[in-house]
């Protein structure tokens, strides 16, 4: 490739300040990327109005795609008409206009004078053809163009979808890689250049097929997002909130993306928009922007669509007590023997919704995907699933379950008559992903390993697919209620809790202390991390409660005196204690940090010292801490200024959005360190620790 290409992306253009390219530049700032939003030239007024609304709006937008709502400021905004120049010294151009092919077409080639040499160009496209988009580009600009999918909301969703063109450059594809996962904290899945890439391909399906089963059986929608939702792993918004939220006409543009360019698709007399949510669409009831979809909010209730009636009803629908049982089964083969046994619908409708996509997903894959993983990961990150597909179907019982869709296939009840393909009934099969964390490919009949790309070195502990082998280290000690124990031979000590949201009672308390006393003697710098979240969610109230209530006050003030001690400890170690937190930090878990050498944190952490809300004081040293901090910050030594603001903090006992949040609360430190992907916070945690000791 000619210049060579400068891997480092310092500054982004976001062509189009709609919905998702306003999003897309809020995160680009919330990571301190210099970041452009373009758009058409107001009509009236300020030529930059468009763009300078859609900036104001990401102010007003719930959850925030503003990391600290100060970043708005940061974005420039600019026009198409007078500012095509700021392109030139853009690393990476991301086009994130409708989803016209036509359109996009002719903004490249309006843009393509100005874009630099070096400069990459990508769409933000959620289904369209990459290499048809591409067409109209010089060979130059053609080798430094690929498509990078996000998904909506930007800042929250963890799938980013790389889709290369036909000779987009493998350098190319690295270096956004790179970028995607760092800076922007992204799980980054290869896809091919296929409708609707992965995420939406698997993930529409499941909608339709849901859609065209909840007719069959006759169910309410209220029943089918009770069936749909977390009782299954799915997110609380389950099937028919989900449509609402994305909104009904976008949920009709993708499905019509699959209509008109899926011809060939065994499943293709399903790719119509459905009936019921075309006459939603047809007045204006698209979802939650307009109020009314699926649900529509009436006061304080949420009332459903009956279709039956065409108007909205109080929610009746509940779980029958067969499959709410059912559900409650901890053996996945056992729950789906059941569920396809049983003559209940509910049952039926769950093993029917789950055949047929177990069945897509495999016709599929060789298609789609380079492996069985991309499309699991895609359904977790994309869509928040627990697991994906092929986890859950090989989790099941993989011969049994597809012993049980050929005899479905063959008896006419699935929603198509394609045979499974050849691979997923081969003799001895049990699964698609292995201990060692490779995952088969039915392209190349084939089991591939992770990604080999530098950047993955950073996850020390990256999301894997079921039943894959994890090294957990080397255990120095371990209690009912923590374990202390090391992972290769940088002589960093890792502590990490056991309790019930990682909360803080006396055993947690004696780890800390016993954890500093062995990392004093033996290693050059501790830290505290946890292998889910939360961080903490503080003290263990339940436990003081009860010592409380037993009028044993001595022993109340004892453990409080002991938490106190213990956070000071944490201060003084003769060894640096970094904290690495995800998640939820409240209470004493907030205040163990606080009191740390120093705080890494995911951006998507949230702090606060929230004991006010029970009518209590936080007790470990949070206040004390800020104070000191409050006093650093005084200007002219103003320092009740600054108290004033932080206890106000303390007294409404506010949570920061976010870890750039908790610095503007005094929280966390100006020179704690956020880090965008939670998989890199213990690697990040472990270099800070060890150049703390180094330092001295």
């Amino acid at each position: 490739m000619s210049p060579p290409l400068l891997l480092r992306i310092r500054k982004v253009a976001v062509l189009g300040a709609g919905v998702m390219g306003a999003q897309i530049a809020a995160h680009l700032v919330n990571a301190n990327v210099d970041t452009v939003l373009f758009d058409l030239p107001a009509k009236d007024g300020d030529p930059n109005g468009i763009v300078l609304k859609a900036i104001d709006n990401l102010k007003k937008l719930s959850p925030s795609p503003l990391a600290d709502k100060s970043r708005a400021g940061a974005i420039v905004p600019a026009n198409y008409g007078q500012n095509l120049e700021l392109l030139r010294d853009c690393d990476l151009i991301i086009e994130a206009i409708a989803e016209k092919l036509d359109w996009k077409r002719d903004l490249y080639a309006k843009i393509a004078p100005y874009v630099a040499d070096n400069a990459v160009l990508a769409s933000n496209t959620s289904g369209l053809s990459i290499n048809s988009l591409a067409d109209v580009l010089d060979a130059n600009l053609h080798e430094r163009f690929c498509g990078v999918h996000f998904f909506n909301p930007p800042r929250y969703m963890h799938l980013a979808e790389l889709i290369a063109c036909t000779k987009t450059a493998p350098a190319v594809l690295s270096a956004l890689e790179t970028f995607l996962t760092t800076t922007l904290g992204k799980g980054v899945i290869y896809a091919k250049d296929t409708p609707n890439f992965i995420g939406n391909r698997i993930g529409v399906f499941s909608i339709l097929s849901t859609i065209h089963h909840t007719d069959q059986f006759k169910l309410s929608y209220d029943v089918v997002d009770a069936l749909t939702g977390p009782a299954i792993g799915h997110p609380k918004s389950a099937t028919y909130r989900t449509a609402d939220v994305v909104g009904l006409d976008t949920m009709g543009h993708v499905i019509g993306t699959m209509d008109g360019t899926l011809p060939d698709d065994p499943w293709r007399d399903y790719f119509k928009t459905p009936p019921v949510l075309a006459a939603l669409v047809a007045k204006g009831a698209l979802g939650q922007k307009t109020g009314a979809g699926f649900f529509r909010k009436a006061g304080k209730d949420i009332l459903v669509l009956d279709p039956a009636k065409a108007d909205y009803v109080a929610q009746t629908g509940k779980v029958s007590d067969e499959v709410a049982a059912i559900l409650k089964l901890k053996n996945p083969a056992e729950k789906f023997a059941k569920l396809r046994a049983s003559s209940d619908p509910q049952a039926q409708f769950l093993w029917a919704v789950h055949r047929d996509l177990f069945h897509y997903s495999a016709y599929h894959l060789a298609g789609i995907a380079d492996c069985a993983r991309d499309i699991d990961f895609a359904m977790r990150w994309g869509y928040g699933w627990q697991l994906g597909p092929f986890e859950t179907w090989q989790a099941a019982g993989w011969a049994q379950v597809a012993q049980w869709i050929g005899e479905d296939i063959a008896a006419g009840k699935a929603m198509s008559g394609a045979a499974l393909p050849a691979w997923v009934l081969e003799p001895g099969r049990t699964s698609v992903h292995n201990p060692d964390g490779s995952s088969y490919s039915a392209a190349r009949n084939a089991y591939l390993p992770r990604s080999t790309e530098p950047v993955y070195a950073r996850q020390l502990f990256a999301q894997t697919t079921l039943g894959a082998k994890v090294d957990r280290g080397a255990t120095v000690f371990e209690t009912d209620d923590a374990r202390l124990w090391t992972l290769g031979n940088d002589g960093i000590a890792i502590l990490s809790f056991k309790t019930k949201l990682h909360t803080l009672g006396t055993g947690v308390i004696d780890a800390v202390n016993r954890a500093i006393d062995e990392s004093e003697k033996n290693y050059k710098g501790l830290v505290i991390w946890q292998d889910s979240e939360p961080f903490s969610a503080g003290a263990d109230l339940a436990g003081a409660v009860t010592l409380l209530q037993s009028g044993k006050i001595d022993e109340f003030e004892a453990f409080v005196n002991r938490f106190q001690q213990t956070s000071m400890r944490i201060k003084h170690a003769l060894v640096p204690v970094v904290a690495a937190v995800r998640g939820l930090a409240l209470g004493g878990g907030c205040e163990f940090q606080m009191h740390s050498a120093r705080t890494v944190a995911a951006l998507e952490s949230y702090i606060g010292l929230v004991e006010a809300g029970v009518g209590l004081l936080p007790a470990g040293g949070g206040l004390k801490e800020l104070a000191l901090r409050a006093s650093a910050r005084a200007i002219e030594g103003d320092v009740f200024t600054q108290l004033k603001s932080t206890f106000q903090t303390v007294a409404m006992a506010k949570v920061s959005g976010s870890a750039l949040e908790a610095k503007e609360l005094g929280l966390l430190r100006h020179d704690d360190v956020v880090v965008f992907h939670a998989d890199e916070l213990l690697f990040v945690a472990k270099n800070e620790a060890r150049a703390l000791y180094e330092s001295g």
